[in-house]
């Protein structure tokens, strides 16, 4: 028998460091069709799948259940021991010539002495490989590699019998478990006098009042852990609830304040009331009674007399609550921290901020940080509410991480983004390497707290982070929150419940498909969905100066009827229920095009993303293949008054929610004109608009008006 040749330590720290790598990918990432993440042997077939050692079918399919041959065995074993598989010798084996398609991969485990041929000195590739070769091959590792054959094919979950042949997903959880058992025990890391420093964070909570509650909860969790960590809230706490419309703040500020945030900064929605008589009276008097500091560094709020004695364009070392600064100096754990906020410039055109006026904000942080540097401090915080993608005309965090040198973390709002781990930007504008800046946000609503732990050396440079979002709506509510919610609650539900004033003679259903009718919100032209998307276009006409010519609406977004009879908030509420803002988009015709192809690809089948349109007409045929449907799209021509063709080389505005602005429901010609900065959410909310929209009609049709034609369906005589 051969003796067994034992690997050097570079060898072995190259497998165990492909084990490592294999197993981070857990369970639940589904990647296959037929692999889901309930299956026994998804993570090892997904922790392979990554490592780049198996790969999948051309129709998307892994086809677990499939036996595996000999050749097919080497070629994964192989893969998995990362065998050096260019510089081999030849296995002396009559059926394996240098032509065979696994001649590299046997020659180097028979080199090794992990597997042997046959008696007659053949390997027969296209033979099926059985459980007890695999013991047999798996007993030959286990000289080299401190594994145990037995116990692996039990924790791999392989029901061993050794003359049953072996299946794909089988040798795929006993590679990679036998990946993970080689893989060296994490080894404590050397003390270092790093400072550390923890945040939690929010930002775009939107009077979600009812959230608080869970929220206090999370926040509470995690002071038992790091008792010193900072509190920081991103902006936009007003509008987007019947809170804000009945409390104007006043909700929200009771929680904020049990809560001790260190600091908030200020969003474009806390300036939704400035072209209302009492201008911004609701956003002082929300100030005024803060038990922390409001930042804002390129604010302005001296021509606005209710802020008078309230605004200070300085860094303060001792900064009061109630008070508005540029940015703050805070000790934590006996080291200064300098935190500074920023408000998107594009407020003064999606809200209304009356006399307030905005900076740059590149030029108000690098005098912030100048501000900071000259008292000593050098680890700085940016309190941002301009977006993490947003619109690059105006402003957005990775601008700001790659322009003003010395901020070490930015924590944002305003683009609502899921940041699951902290973002990291270590280039300038042109490309040079910079110390690192960390860019956090924790979504919208109160949906997640975010917690960012953060090591600095003795220079103040950030050396090390983790960082994720706690989702909150699992969490218990905290006892002493829910009663503070009580009487809030009390009123809103009573509001909830309030008639608006319009009285429908018959139901405005939101169809599903059913075995009864072929008639979908999410197939088909609807008498609600065209109220939802006049609505929308009337509204993005009065906030911009552009020619708005069409509006769009997910059908996805629609989520219930109304019945015949007096509408209350309650119901209109319960149609658009997500919280979604108004976005106008500049987008190409050919884009549009490409969005609607998408929109009707599954009809007459339902597709969440099918689009009802006002302001617009469209024809396809349900009978072509998905991607050339679109027979014709044309829009309302208000100067010829007639509907003309959309044409693929203009450019048009077109309004929708900021959802499918952003991409949702698979529209990648959005998701494209997003990241170019080619859409602007204008931060109005889809259910006052559907309100005010049926308040403003004299008289409702139910009865479809042709807006969206499938041509290939029976038409109507």
């Amino acid at each position: 028998m051969k003796k067994k040749r034992m690997y050097s330590a570079t060898a072995l720290a190259a497998f165990t460091a492909v084990a490592v790598g294999a197993t981070g990918v857990m369970a639940e990432e589904t990647i296959f069709t037929d692999v889901s993440a309930s299956h026994p042997y998804a993570e090892g077939i997904n922790s392979l799948t990554s490592a780049g050692i198996v790969k999948g079918f051309g129709d998307g399919t892994f086809k677990p259940d499939a036996t595996v041959t000999r050749g097919q065995a080497a070629k994964m074993i192989a893969g998995a021991l990362k065998l050096d598989t260019t510089n081999v010798k030849n296995p002396n084996l009559k059926d394996i010539k240098t032509s065979n398609q696994y001649y590299s991969q046997i020659a180097a485990l028979v080199a090794t002495g992990f597997v042997n041929g046959y008696e007659d000195g053949t390997f027969r590739t296209a033979d099926k490989i059985t459980h007890g070769q695999l013991a047999k091959i798996l007993t030959n590792v286990s000289a080299v590699y401190p594994i145990d054959a037995t116990a692996l094919l039990t924790e791999a979950k392989v029901v061993f019998n050794p003359t049953k042949q072996l299946t794909r997903g089988e040798l795929s959880s006993v590679l990679a478990t036998m990946m993970a058992a080689a893989a060296p025990a994490p080894q404590p890391e050397p003390e270092t006098n790093n400072y550390k420093l923890s945040i939690m964070h929010v930002n775009d909570t939107h009077s979600r009042v009812e959230a608080l509650p869970k929220l206090m909860t999370a926040v509470n969790e995690q002071r038992a852990k790091t008792p010193d960590a900072l509190l920081l809230h991103a902006g936009d706490v007003f509008s987007g609830t019947l809170y804000f419309n009945e409390f104007e703040g006043q909700a929200d500020l009771p929680f904020l304040n049990a809560l001790k945030f260190d600091a908030i900064t200020l969003g474009n929605h806390e300036f939704d009331l400035g072209s209302s008589p009492e201008g911004h009276k609701a956003l002082a008097e929300f100030i005024k009674a803060a038990q922390f500091p409001v930042l804002t560094a390129n604010v302005d709020f001296t021509k606005d007399s209710l802020f008078t004695g309230m605004f200070s364009d300085l860094v303060s070392s001792e900064p009061e609550n109630g008070k508005i600064y540029a940015g703050m100096i805070k000790e934590v754990n006996g080291e200064k921290v300098g935190i500074f906020g920023l408000t998107t410039a594009e407020t003064k055109d999606i809200a209304s901020p009356g006399s307030v006026a905005f900076e740059n904000y590149i030029d108000e942080a690098k005098k912030a940080v100048k501000a900071f540097e000259d008292k000593g401090v050098d680890k700085i915080i940016a309190l941002t509410h301009i977006g993490f993608d947003d619109n690059p005309a105006y402003d957005n965090d990775q601008i700001l991480a790659k322009s003003v040198p010395g901020i070490d973390i930015i924590v944002g709002g305003h683009s609502h983004t899921e940041l699951k781990e902290p973002f990291v930007v270590d280039t300038n504008t042109v490309g040079e390497k910079k110390d690192v800046t960390l860019i956090v946000q924790a979504k919208e609503y109160a949906g997640f707290l975010g917690t960012l732990n953060v090591e600095f050396d003795e220079n103040g440079v950030v050396v090390k982070h983790d960082g994720q979002l706690v989702e909150i709506g699992k969490l218990a509510d905290d006892a002493e929150g829910l009663k503070m919610l009580a009487p809030f609650k009390e009123k809103v539900d009573a509001v909830s419940k309030a008639e608006i004033g319009v009285k429908l003679t018959e139901d405005l259903v939101s169809p599903r498909k059913s075995d009864t009718s072929a008639v979908s919100v999410r197939n088909s032209e609807t008498v609600l969905g065209n109220i939802i998307t006049d609505g929308m276009l009337a509204k993005a006409k009065q906030y911009t100066d552009k020619k708005v010519v069409m509006a769009l609406q997910n059908g996805g977004g629609i989520r219930a009827a109304i019945p015949a009879g007096n509408i209350t908030t309650g119901q209109v509420i319960t149609v658009l229920p997500f919280g979604n803002t108004l976005a106008l988009m500049d987008v190409t015709g050919a884009e549009l095009k490409a969005a609607f192809e998408h929109s009707v690809k599954s009809a007459p089948e339902e597709n969440g993303g099918f689009l009802h349109i006002s302001g617009a007409k469209l024809e396809y045929d349900s009978s072509k293949e998905a991607g050339s449907r679109v027979v014709s799209l044309k829009y309302y021509d208000e100067a010829t008054k007639a509907y003309v063709d959309v044409a693929d080389n203009e450019t048009y505005t077109v309004a929708t929610n900021a959802f499918t602005a952003k991409g949702g429901d698979g529209f990648s010609s959005f998701e494209k004109a997003y990241g170019q900065g080619r859409v602007t959410d204008l931060g109005l909310s889809d259910w006052e608009n559907l309100k005010e929209q049926l308040l403003s009609m004299k008289e409702i049709k139910f009865t479809t008006e042709g807006r969206i034609v499938d041509t290939a369906a029976p038409q109507e005589k």
